[in-house]
This record gives structure tokens, sequence and C-alpha cells, in this order.
């Protein structure tokens, strides 16, 4: 395998930007055949069959559907961690283009086929050109999506860190919105911790005239509804940051029956632990409050979700300044806002120092925002985010 027309020096945007076309195959390829959460076979099966041609020692099952590719350059003892996610979503694709996915009720409509096909275009540069001493470790994950249990924890636990020691380990995200090809970034906490609660009102159905001969579920979870809003504004300092989104209530079928039961899903966001604590306390407390209120009872099903993301911060310094070197310093944000959004790359994060990185997919206007049914990747990151993680490796394994 040769590179050609390589510029002197470190990895350039211009070294890959002629693998352009290729790139966006495979992208295209993975986005027509999407895989949920730790069912990404064929997905797999199409990154180790590519990263064993170019020479890579590939560790499959690794937190299930995960995989690990290393390669080893030179005597040096610096040890580089490069992850990817790989699992789509299950979302009905609405974009009507020729590549759309195949698979009804399932797409990648949040980027990860762009993040898989960026570091296999890294994976095949770095091992056509070793411009680098040392070992590169790239992490292949399923079921970042999950919200609990998810492909990063699974992994870790698997011996991730053990098995395959990094000193420093990096993920990257697309970003709509963002102009594309622009680095957002940030030290320190980055995006919230995510937790989920489901909740069951159970109270006694009856005849929709006869009301008094029943307890109206609904009503009350239209009551607690409306109480959780009150959550953040009356029980968190102003000066953090929290959301409660109430994302399902169903309950009935027909217009002329009180139904036995309700149901009530919410996101809980947040940023420290005594926030977090202090949002799992009220609404827990308010919910049963609430409920008895209307003399129906709650369940309560608290499922604590992905952690904070904390970057390090020499990590977000060296993905700030090579970031500069591929785009200039006004393409790059190195102290960007905190995001309320969750990523299970927290996990890693707390087993290994290393920085999540946000890169701008361009305009989201128009359904093209993430977890939307007309999102799609932007193939014009491909060769940049291949750029960056080669000139990533190049420098921290230097």
């Amino acid at each position: 395998m040769t590179i050609t027309n390589l510029l002197p020096g470190p990895t350039r945007i211009d070294d890959l930007a002629p693998q352009h076309d290729e790139l966006a195959g495979w992208r295209r390829h993975i986005h027509q055949h999407p895989e949920l959460a730790f069912a990404e076979h064929r997905t797999a099966d199409f990154v180790a069959g590519k990263l064993q041609q170019w020479g890579y020692e590939v560790t499959r099952g690794i937190g299930q559907t995960g995989l690990v590719a290393q390669l080893r350059v030179g005597s040096g003892s610096k040890r580089l961690g490069l992850r990817a996610d790989m699992d789509a979503l299950p979302i009905q694709e609405e974009t009507g283009l020729p590549y759309a996915s195949s698979v009804p009720g399932c797409m990648h409509a949040c980027g990860h086929d762009g993040h898989t096909a960026m570091l296999l275009g890294a994976a095949r540069h770095l091992a056509a050109t070793r411009r680098f001493n040392g070992t590169l470790n790239l992490v292949f994950q399923p079921a970042e999506e999950r919200g609990f249990d998810s492909g990063a924890k699974a992994m870790v636990a698997d011996g991730l860190f053990t098995r395959f020691p990094c000193d420093m380990v990096f993920a990257m995200h697309n970003h709509p919105g963002a102009p594309q090809g622009h680095f957002l970034m940030r030290p320190g906490a980055f995006l919230a911790a995510g937790d989920r609660v489901f909740i069951t009102i159970t109270g006694v159905g009856g005849h929709a005239a006869r009301p008094h001969l029943a307890v109206d579920p609904l009503v009350a979870a239209a009551a607690t509804v409306m109480a959780l809003q009150t959550v953040v504004s009356r029980n968190v300092d102003p000066n953090e940051s929290a959301v409660v989104t109430v994302g399902r209530l169903r309950s009935g079928d027909a217009l002329n029956v009180i139904p036995g039961e309700a149901e009530i899903g919410v996101s809980v966001r947040s940023f420290s632990p005594a926030v977090r604590a202090l949002l799992k306390e009220r609404i827990t407390a308010l919910v049963h409050a609430t409920a008895e209120g209307y003399g129906a009872k709650a369940e309560i099903r608290y499922v604590e979700g992905y952690p904070v993301l904390e970057n390090d911060a020499a990590a977000v310094a060296l993905a700030g300044e090579v970031a500069t070197e591929l785009v200039g310093s006004e393409q790059v944000e190195r102290d960007f806002t905190r995001m309320m959004g969750s990523e299970d790359f927290a996990y890693m994060l707390q087993a290994c120092p290393g920085a999540l990185v946000r890169i701008g997919n361009g305009p989201s206007e128009g359904g093209r925002g993430l977890h939307n049914p007309r999102y799609d990747f932007n193939d014009g990151n491909l060769p940049v985010g291949a750029a960056f993680w080669s000139r990533l490796a190049e420098r921290f394994l230097a």
C-alpha cells in the first residue's frame, strides 16, 4: 500500500483530500446499512476487514460488538487511543438520499457513520506513512446511543485500558449548526450527565361519563408534568445548570374510557454531583406527592445514565494546537460553551485522561440536526477529520 502526492512534514488536509470520494463511499455504505446498539455485526466486519488489510492487529468482541485495532511503530513507549462510535438510532429516515438507510426504522441520524469513516481514513493513512513512534490503539465502539449500560461502559468493564493501555484517549463528534470543518472543544466539564426517569401512575379506570367513580391517572399525570417544570426553577441554584424534560406521556386509547394507568418519561441533565442528587430527590418526592394528591399512586424507575464528560486540560490543549495547525485559529474554539447533551465517552475519560472534540457539520436548519430523520453527515468533514486524527497521532507519538 502506498500513499502518493504527500506534502512534506506532518499530515495536512491536502494529503487526505484526494481520498474524499473513497471515504465518502465507505461512509455511505455504513449509512445504508445501519445497526442498533450491540448489533453492529456487519459494521464491525466492514471495519475489521479494512483494518486487517492495512496491517493492524484487530481484537474483536470487546464490550460485545466493539473492537480495537492496534499498530506499533518504532520503539516509542507512548500509547494513544482514538475512538469512533458505530451504532445507529431507531429512527425512520426521511432524507430521500440515494444511500438512505435500507433498514426500516433504523438510521444513522447522529453521524456515527461519519465518525467511523474519518477514523478509518486516518487508520489507512497512518499505516501507510508510519510517521509516528509508539503504539496506536483505534477503538471502534458499539452502543453509544443506548443511554445506559452503553458500549463505552461495556468496553471499559471488558478491560479496554488494561488490555490496550493508553496514555491519552480522544474522540470526535460532529456538531450541526457550527460551520463545516470548525473545531469546538473545552477543558473540564463539556457534556452533561444524563439520567432517565420512567414513571407509572396508577388510578382506577372507568366510564368517561362517571368520573366520580374512577381515579383518573391521566389528570394526575398532566399535573405531574406541570409540577416537574418547577424542579429546576425552584430547586436548583441559578448559578448551576440543569434540565428536566418530559419527553413522553402516554395514557388511554378511547375517548369514552378513563384509563387505569398513565406513563411519563423524563430526561434529566446536570453537571455537578450535588445537583444530580438534588434532582433525583426532588423529582421522586414531587411525583409521589402529586399522584397521591389526586388519589392515584406512582411508581418510579430512576435510571442513572452517562456521567459528566470531563475533558483533560492538557489533552484539550494538544487537540487545539493540532486543529489550529490544520485549519487556522479562526476556525478553532478552545473554550466552547458547555452542552446539555450526554456522551458515553465519559466512561472512557473516567478511566484514562483525554478529550472529546466537536467538528462543525454545517447548517442545522431544515431538519439537519442530530437525531432528526432528515439529518446527514457532511462528507466534507471526512478528509478534515482523518487529517486531524493523523496529525494528532504524529504529534502525540513523536
